[in-house]
């Protein structure tokens, strides 16, 4: 069943043509729709095209942006942002508290240390 070098270069070359029959019965089928298809267009397909279009994204939109958690997001950030400054508010007047006890621990061991420095000459 050997087959000869010949026979295999018919078959390479009828292969050849199918394909390329093929190529141009579907550029013809291609032409024929893209004629019918701008042909479908008249104006009235247009305009309710349009209308149609813009009740969808009326329509998408608030939820997408629900999806999409813009409004969480806002949210969180501003409560964050609140959390953080009444944090830093505490923060503070814990800071000045410790200050002042400080300051009162650092007088009492100033007073109860002997003055041992030697005199001015």
């Amino acid at each position: 069943m050997a087959t000869s070098f010949k026979q295999l270069i018919e078959k390479v070359q009828t292969a050849e043509y199918a394909v390329e029959a093929q190529e141009r019965r579907m550029a013809a089928d291609w032409r024929q729709l893209k004629a019918s298809w701008k042909a479908g267009w008249t104006p009235g397909r247009i305009v309710l095209a349009g209308l149609v279009a813009g009740f969808v994204v009326g329509r998408v939109e608030p939820t997408k942006s629900v999806a999409k958690g813009n409004s969480i997001m806002q949210m969180i950030t501003a409560l964050s942002g609140l959390f953080a400054s009444a944090t830093a508010q505490h923060a503070a007047a814990h800071v000045d508290n410790v200050a002042d006890d400080v300051g009162d621990v650092a007088d009492t061991v100033q007073a109860s240390v002997p003055d041992t420095a030697p005199a001015d000459v």
